[in-house]
């Protein structure tokens, strides 16, 4: 039986920026490390950072923790996941996320009738004006740029769906046989609307695993609001300027893989993944696990965080140690990142329902129960 032939790979537009230059090239994950030029890069990182969050505050009011986390995850090579009723801002967020960083950015809606070629681009039959012969030329769908917006991501169906998988995953759609590479760098960011769930179609567990932060958007405070108000019923226009380009990013994505992490600070992690797994089976936990488990885990959990989860929590508490100027990674920030990562991963079951337990309640008994290790290093 001859072998499956591999389909060929077609480059991402030149028009898109996808390489760092070779003055800026910095050497992959696992070469030599060089100290001295990463700690001078988190620092003006640091200083990007600072001048991102002035930036958007020019058109967004409060929502800082949720910026943080975007930012996190743009920089650990993550994909969001934004919960929050109508009329937060979470469209204009992204889309002044993605200008103060020089990225392109476009917005699909998700919609029942929504096809997977509406999304990844599709193949037209067009004559070559050269030679007179008729070829196939692919058009690019949305998901080409650096920053996708999935609006309402639970209205379409599950088929449409999953044409963000090989996306998110592997940075690449595949049409008509034909691998096509996306721009770099690349982030989905999925909306949620938590009120109407008639008509939707929930995401299964292995797209939401996906998703390397689920972020909670709640309603602004009574001050915030206030200045909501007054900004946005007046005729000023916020001018913004562009703080990073997408080299300095990629850049800062390779940076954030080399940052060194304590082997007590991975166990650290993995302790708050493995508490809450009920078993290595559906149904079956040996022994010790049974020992091991907290109370509230049996009780309330049907099933936790996978080896994923502790990954995501290691990479996004190294974003998070650059974004604050830091080339270690403590206990601390992998508690701060740790409610985002673990929220869409722990799956509670009817008593948690019918006592109004949600996974936010599990993840901070977690975080109050898991000893902290006296060698950490204080946090500046």
């Amino acid at each position: 039986m001859p072998a499956a032939s591999t389909p060929p790979v077609v480059p991402v537009p030149s028009a898109i920026p996808t390489e760092l230059g070779d003055a800026e090239a910095v050497p992959a994950y696992g070469g030599g490390p060089r100290l001295e030029g990463d700690l001078s890069a988190i620092e003006r990182l640091n200083d990007g950072y600072r001048r991102i969050r002035k930036e958007i505050a020019k058109a967004i009011v409060g929502q800082e923790q949720a910026l943080e986390e975007l930012l996190i995850a743009i920089f650990a090579r993550g994909h969001c996941l934004l919960v929050g009723v109508p009329g937060l801002a979470k469209t204009l967020m992204i889309r002044t996320l993605a200008d103060s960083l020089s990225l392109s950015f476009s917005r699909v809606q998700f919609t029942p009738d929504l096809m997977p070629s509406d999304i990844t681009g599709f193949e037209v039959l067009q004559e070559d004006k050269t030679t007179g012969q008729r070829v196939f030329k692919f058009l690019h769908g949305p998901i080409f740029a650096n920053v996708v917006l999935a609006d309402e991501i639970n209205r379409t169906p599950p088929k449409t769906q999953a044409a963000l998988l090989e996306a998110m995953q592997e940075k690449q759609v595949t049409v008509g046989g034909t691998r096509h590479k996306l721009p770099e760098p690349f982030f989905v960011l999925a909306t949620q609307n938590p009120i109407e769930q008639e008509g939707t179609y929930p995401l299964p567990e292995a797209q939401l695993d996906r998703f390397m932060f689920m972020i909670n958007l709640d309603y602004p405070e009574e001050e915030e609001e206030f200045r909501i108000v007054e900004m946005t019923t007046s005729t000023a226009v916020p001018k913004l300027e562009k703080v990073l380009s997408s080299t300095d990013i990629l850049e800062m994505q390779d940076i954030v893989r080399k940052v060194p992490v304590a082997p007590y600070v991975i166990r650290y992690a993995m302790k708050f993944t493995r508490l809450t797994r009920k078993g290595n089976r559906i149904g079956a936990a040996t022994a010790k696990q049974t020992a091991e488990m907290p109370g509230f885990i049996r009780d309330y959990v049907t099933w936790g965080a996978g080896p994923r989860a502790t990954q995501f929590l290691i990479l996004a508490a190294k974003a998070r140690a650059v974004l604050h100027g830091r080339y270690y990674v403590s206990c601390e920030d992998v508690r701060m990142v740790a409610p985002a990562v673990m929220r869409h991963r722990i799956v509670t079951n009817f008593n948690a329902e019918a006592e109004g337990i949600r996974p936010d309640d599990i993840i901070a008994k977690l975080i109050e129960m898991v000893p902290r290790d006296p060698s950490e290093r204080t946090e500046r």
